[in-house]
């Protein structure tokens, strides 16, 4: 079995605890207006690497994960891949390597999904708005299941870091962040809350492929945008 790969970092630092080899997947089936890796949706794209090639360069990379590192998968969108991630999580655990997955969790609950999750040790959940028609705005699709998704790791003991990226002027608002931290709270998994201030460094990436840049004219986040929300979300 094969999957897609869009590129690999061997000393992730901000994806999950301690060292991270991270691993990036090829592909997305959302369109976020502030995705900053905009070269990673084409699902043809990226290169092909089978399981045991990538856990030769996980391996290789082992003694620097200390006792918290491990391996994250993000992207793209690693669940696209699911029969993939499974395969190679499972030879991951063989070798006691924690695993962690960036995803936006925009998916129906299946059979491969729930074996996963089974093998992923923490989740990052990406909750691209609390407010379900900004988010359809901003992404092109519900957060209805994302935030299905996230109900079940809580409910199965699965523990996750809730993420938002704060975008002025949309992802910013006092009442959708009280509904978040309402939504949040009603979890009972989470380990870690994280407000992502949007920039647009990625930008130049949309320019390459020839795509409009959607938030052309929005600001930065700055810091005390990060420090409003983080009062909001008490936090």
């Amino acid at each position: 079995m094969k999957a897609r790969i869009h590129s690999f970092e061997s000393l992730g630092a901000v994806d999950g605890p301690g060292v991270r080899f991270v691993i990036f997947m090829q592909g997305c089936s959302l369109r976020c207006k502030y995705c900053q890796n905009r070269d990673t949706w084409d699902l043809h794209g990226g290169t092909e690497y089978s399981v045991d090639e990538i856990l030769e360069k996980v391996l290789r990379n082992k003694n620097y994960f200390g006792s918290n590192g491990g391996v994250t998968v993000s992207g793209g969108e690693p669940l696209l891949q699911a029969k993939f991630l499974i395969e190679l999580f499972t030879k991951l655990k063989e070798h006691n390597i924690h695993t962690c997955i960036d995803t936006s969790g925009s998916f129906d609950l299946n059979y491969d999904i729930k074996e996963l999750i089974n093998l992923t040790d923490l989740f990052l959940l990406d909750i691209k708005c609390i407010n379900d028609e900004k988010c359809l705005e901003l992404t092109g699709v519900s957060n209805k299941k994302e935030l299905e998704f996230a109900k079940y790791l809580s409910d199965n003991n699965k523990p996750l870091w809730i993420r938002q990226v704060l975008v002025p002027g949309i992802t910013d608002d006092e009442q959708d962040l009280l509904k978040l931290k309402d939504f949040i709270y009603s979890l009972k998994t989470v380990e870690n809350i994280e407000v992502l201030p949007y920039h647009n460094l990625g930008k130049f990436k949309w320019e390459q492929l020839g795509s409009n840049y959607p938030l052309e004219g929005y600001r930065t986040a700055n810091s005390d945008d990060v420090k409003r929300a983080k009062e909001i979300l008490g936090i």
